[in-house]
């Protein structure tokens, strides 16, 4: 049995011309849609919101802001009082301070 490889190609042009119809359809109906697109947004009135995370972003700007400046004679006199051994550390209280930092992580 043979096979006449000389008409497989006797379609290609037909097969061409609906893929390039399908692309120009293709093209039309985006372009339709940017239209409309762009006529919806244009009709409306501009609006912004902030999602959660820029809120809580603001929010820690404004606490950072409004947090006290560093006292370097208060740093000297901790850095003294550390070096001389008058500086005590209540573990306790350490360990208490830790676990609220913690826990307002989260």
């Amino acid at each position: 049995m043979s096979i006449n490889i000389n008409k497989l190609n006797s379609n290609t042009p037909q097969v061409q011309q609906k893929v390039e119809q399908q692309q120009v359809a293709a093209k039309e109906q985006a372009s339709q849609a940017a239209l409309k697109s762009a006529q919806v947004k244009h009709s409306g009135q501009d609006s912004v919101s902030l999602t959660p995370q820029a809120k809580q972003l603001r929010e820690l700007q404004k606490k950072t802001h409004d947090a006290p400046e560093i006292d370097p004679k208060k740093i000297a006199k901790l850095k003294k009082a550390i070096m001389s051994g008058e500086y005590k550390i209540d573990a306790e209280k350490l360990a208490q301070n830790m676990s609220n930092f913690e826990f307002a992580l989260s």
